[in-house]
């Protein structure tokens, strides 16, 4: 355990002598060490002022390593960062590295500076800064003066974490409830899967319900190497983790949720509950009212049904003030008589239509249908027939950019706290094919400048209205452009969703490595084969160090798919450049389909036994992750 406290006047020498030991490290001969000696001498007088910190074993109080933090807003300077040649590799100067950027980003530090020696250039890339790979080179600080002979110049962006991401769990960690499952089954409508054994998978995404996850929930088994490689890329310490919780025993029916799951288990709810953390669900649910002590009022979801979300949608529009919004016609349609109605007589007229079920997650039970398709099925009736049972809505088309480089499916994130205020967290591009969601990307410039301010507006609108209608908790509005600078908002999600997950991972990048990543979520990454648990650890550890390679981040986000009988995998990547976000994207599928097609040849593809990460019996005593 190491802690970093402030250095001593003092231990100017011991100090002085600790960086030309460091410097050594690299086999720097006497000749060279001793030009370097005036420059890297450290004295008494100066410590306060250039900020030097020192990085000290907890236990036994030796000093492992040192840093400063020269300057003062807006442009400051890494001066040194050095560690005791016994304790390299040992996450010391990461440790340092990490203590710098926080008090910078609080200083009010936008640009920090780093002159470092050739060979820590490696650490600097690794730790998300950005430079030249040549010595000698100004690298990203453009106006400043050239470094130093021989030194690489790095560039960051300190950022402290996002004021939404502060005000969403208070700015620390939170228990997560993968309850997906349980939220959807509360809406009874027939184009939800019955079984929900997607929903079980998607519940993996409880990891990144915040940027700083305490503990985990989860109804399913886990892969344990899993947390243990999201924990080090993220940072995260002290996660613990309850799987396998809604799989059976305690004497719950087959289709318990997950919150009555743990409620089933006196000590485990005892544990999370007594932890003092914030308890933050996928969605809502009343079971989970009952696990977390909150009032339920089913109606705070009544705007995840999408007409009554339209209603919505309209009543704010009737109000003025977002011309740039259009509202496209919707008819509800009680009977498949009436739907084929209204379907044919639009294929009479040329249009294309949209058929929704009232609920529906992922663009499940939505279809785009044109004059074309009905023709083809032998009419609207028979066209329905191959739909889900139950009532739809039929709404007009809205037709996107004729440029296909043009987004078309955007989407606003924002969430209602507990006082009724809204905070606005950002728009994202979501990945979309035909009607089924795939994806999302966050970052900066992502969200054309056209379409960023009707967007954030009408999102903001929404808040507004959900939170009169006492709803609390996170919610997103979806839309479709339609080519000529106006946006359609379609839905709103009650819950937190994928491009969610992208923002919370962006949250979290930012903090660590320096403002302006680009997150990417992929929901479904085709795989070769199904991967027995060393097959996807193997997997997971080449794309993890092909995506660094490229300056890029990869997340495993959804493991337990790769063992289905269909196999796939939920991924994030992350970089300070959508070009590098595009790079690492497709490495990450390329690498995923020849690996599984190779193990599918030459091994046998049984799925593991995966049993809870849990260290005692029903998921009560939970693996600690540090």
């Amino acid at each position: 355990m190491v802690k970093i406290r402030a250095a001593r006047p003092r231990e100017a020498e011991e100090l002085g002598a600790l960086v030309l030991r460091s410097k050594a490290y690299w086999g720097y001969d006497a000749e060279f060490l001793a030009s370097c000696a005036p420059e890297l001498r450290i004295r008494a007088g100066e410590m306060a002022e250039r900020r030097i910190v020192v990085a000290e074993d907890a236990e036994g109080g030796r000093v492992l390593g040192l840093a400063s933090l020269e300057g003062g807003p807006p442009v400051a300077r890494l001066g040194l960062l050095f560690v005791e040649p016994g304790a390299i590799g040992r996450g010391v100067g990461r440790r340092l590295y990490r203590h710098a950027l926080r008090r910078a980003a609080g200083l009010g530090v936008r640009r920090l500076l780093i002159d470092a020696d050739p060979h820590a250039a490696g650490f600097y890339r690794a730790m998300g800064a950005l430079g030249s790979p040549r010595p000698g080179a100004a690298g990203a600080a453009g106006a400043e003066e050239e470094p130093p002979a021989g030194l690489v110049r790095f560039e960051v962006a300190p950022a402290p974490l996002a004021a939404w991401a502060q005000a969403w769990t208070g700015g620390g960690p939170a228990v997560h409830v993968g309850n997906v499952a349980e939220y959807n089954a509360q809406f009874g409508d027939a184009s939800l899967d019955s079984g929900q054994r997607a929903a079980r998978h998607y519940a993996c995404l409880a990891a990144f319900y915040s940027p700083s996850p305490g503990a985990l929930v989860l109804p399913g088994a886990v892969p344990p190497g899993w947390i243990r490689r999201l924990a080090r890329l993220l940072e995260w310490e002290g996660v613990e983790v309850y799987d396998g919780l809604a799989q059976g025993g305690s004497g719950l029916p087959p289709d318990a949720g997950l919150s009555d799951a743990v409620r089933a288990r006196p000590a485990l709810a005892g544990r999370l509950g007594g932890a003092g953390l914030p308890l933050v669900p996928w969605g809502l649910t009343a079971d989970f009212a009952r696990l977390s002590g909150r009032p339920w009022r089913p109606r705070e979801l009544r705007y995840e049904s999408k007409s009554a979300a339209h209603g919505l949608f309209g009543r704010i529009l009737a109000g003025g003030g977002h011309p740039r919004i259009l509202l496209p016609g919707q008819w509800p349609a009680p009977t498949r008589r009436a739907a084929a109605r209204l379907l044919a007589a639009r294929a009479a007229a040329g249009r294309v239509t949209v058929l929704k079920s009232e609920h529906g997650v992922g663009g499940s039970g939505t279809t785009v249908v044109g004059p074309e398709r009905v023709r083809a099925a032998g009419g609207a009736r028979a066209l329905l027939r191959s739909l889900p049972r139950g009532p739809l809505l039929v709404e007009e088309y809205v037709a996107g950019p004729a440029d296909p480089r043009e987004p078309r499916d955007l989407t606003y994130d924002g969430f209602v706290d507990g006082a009724g205020r809204v905070h606005e967290v950002g728009g994202a591009v979501m990945d979309v094919a035909g009607a089924g969601y795939r994806g999302a990307t966050v970052g900066p410039g992502v969200v054309p400048a056209w379409a960023l301010g009707p967007l954030l507006a009408f999102g903001e609108a929404v808040g507004r209205e959900l939170s009169a209608a006492g709803y609390r908790g996170w919610f997103d509005v979806d839309f479709v452009a339609d080519g000529s600078g106006r946006l359609a908002p379609t839905e709103t999600n009650l819950r937190l969703t994928g491009p969610s997950i992208a923002f919370m991972v962006a949250a979290r990048l930012d903090a660590l490595r320096g403002a302006g990543h680009f997150v990417r979520i992929a929901d479904r990454v085709e795989l070769g084969a199904r991967l027995p648990g060393a097959a996807l650890d193997d997997l997971c550890e080449v794309l993890e160090r092909g995506c660094a390679e490229l300056g890029a981040v990869f997340l495993t986000a959804i493991p337990t798919a790769a063992f289905d009988p269909a196999p796939w995998l939920g991924v994030l990547v992350a970089a300070h450049s959508g070009e590098a976000l595009d790079a690492a994207g497709a490495l990450v599928r390329a690498e995923a389909l020849a690996v599984g097609a190779a193990f599918a040849r030459g091994q046998r593809t049984e799925a593991p036994s995966l049993s809870p990460a849990s260290s005692k019996s029903n998921g009560e005593g939970g693996v600690r992750v540090t």
